[in-house]
């Protein structure tokens, strides 16, 4: 099965690199030169992930991607000239699974579209592992990739969903920050960034207003799934 990648960029020249090296890559690439019309294909649910740059005519790519969470979780990497740690943690806060500054390297961007995909559509497809987590009244569906709490779904986003199969799967073992990023992000944790935080902050709001309730952070050592 080919993966179908949508490149969203008002600049022609980047839509054109990012589709020769995914096309390369044995992806398929659809276009938008703009929020609207990413907006309009998103919405057809034909769209395996997303790349969205933030300065869009008609819609940014920070509102494409709020409205795309509001039904769906497909990985999202987003794509922009800003450069700024406030600009990476709303995008994330947002629900974006990556973020690409501009300039970048076409093969490192390929690089970690590959590691999305691989990491978001390969759930549930490990032999021999449990089709249903359940801690406490949160169940967990690891072959739909469905989170309940009290049998209502809960919508999270692809990082989120990881984040909390994680602790799911070992509640009360204390997972360090390097070991959560290494699992959920499956890179080398190298610096402390804000990542870890806002992610599983967002996660924590989405359980309970009582953010300690499932997830508690273990001071000085790093976060634990309360059973």
């Amino acid at each position: 099965m080919a993966y179908r990648i949508l490149v969203a960029d008002d600049e022609k020249e980047i839509r054109d690199l990012l589709r020769l090296y995914l096309e390369k890559d044995g992806y398929q690439v659809a276009e938008a030169s703009d929020g609207g019309e990413a907006w309009a294909l998103l919405e057809k649910g034909e769209v395996d992930m997303a790349l969205l740059d933030i300065m869009m005519p008609r819609m940014d790519g920070y509102k494409v991607l709020k409205k795309l969470r509001e039904t769906s979780n497909i990985p999202v990497m987003i794509l922009s000239a800003k450069n700024q740690d406030t600009d990476k943690i709303l995008g994330l806060d947002l629900g974006a699974d990556d973020y690409l500054a501009k300039p970048f390297n076409p093969m490192e961007a390929v690089a970690r579209i590959n590691s999305n995909i691989r990491r978001f559509y390969s759930l549930g497809a490990r032999s021999g592992e449990l089709k249903q987590l359940v801690v406490r009244d949160l169940r967990l569906d690891t072959e739909a990739c469905v989170v309940y709490k009290r049998e209502e779904p809960v919508s999270l986003t692809s990082v989120e969903y990881k984040l909390l199969r994680l602790f799911m799967e070992h509640p009360g073992k204390v997972y360090t920050k390097q070991q959560v990023y290494e699992n959920v992000w499956g890179e080398e944790y190298a610096i402390a960034d804000n990542n870890i935080m806002v992610c599983i902050s967002r996660l924590r709001a989405k359980l309970s207003e009582d953010s300690g309730a499932y997830i508690k952070t273990i001071r000085g050592l790093g976060y634990r799934m309360e059973k």
